[in-house]
């Protein structure tokens, strides 16, 4: 069992970032992984804003990140990077404080015009927080699903797939590094 933590990066309540969030965590859990989930909205803004690393909301966040195996950024693009409430919240993980982690990017976004966002704005965040470990991301366009609050629906059964494949991609990965840890 992997402890994974998903940090959902929308700062509305009800996005399509939310909605893969849940789905997501669904099946991880359903696959015996112990799971938690930050959504950086909930985070005290105040603290975001201003750097509050005393904060108990944020320490509690910066811990969840800290104890987990994997982590998962769940975010939408925006100005073909990704919104400035997660880059506040990252900026708050430790230079290499992702380190020894898998990680695993989803994008959803308007358009597929954004696509290297997950190669050029994620990928050198998660570099500077020290992952080498970085799965195959998944970038979503808002017309291949449909949601609501609590149901996300495929409307494009390739989307699905490709983040069906990545899901197993990082639980393999996981997988291989306990492996590697028991030796």
């Amino acid at each position: 069992m992997s402890n994974i933590v998903i940090i959902s990066g929308s700062p509305a309540v009800v996005s399509r970032s939310s909605a893969i969030s849940k789905l997501v965590k669904d099946v991880l859990v359903t696959n015996g992984n112990k799971v938690e989930e930050i959504a950086v909205r909930n985070l005290p803004a105040e603290d975001l804003l201003y750097a509050n690393f005393n904060s108990p909301a944020i320490q509690q966040a910066k811990a969840l990140v800290e104890q987990a195996d994997g982590v998962i950024i769940v975010s939408p693009v925006y100005k073909a990077s990704y919104p400035g409430v997660l880059k506040a919240f990252l900026d708050l993980i430790p230079e290499k404080g992702l380190a020894n982690k898998v990680v695993l990017p989803i994008a959803t976004a308007g358009t597929i015009a954004h696509l290297l966002a997950l190669e050029y704005a994620f990928k050198p965040l998660f570099s500077v927080l020290g992952t080498r470990d970085v799965t195959d991301g998944v970038y979503i366009v808002d017309s291949q699903v449909a949601y609501t609050e609590h149901e996300l629906t495929f409307v494009d059964i390739e989307v699905e797939q490709r983040l069906g494949d990545a899901i197993t991609q990082l639980q393999v990965r996981l997988q291989q590094k306990e492996a590697q840890a028991s030796r």
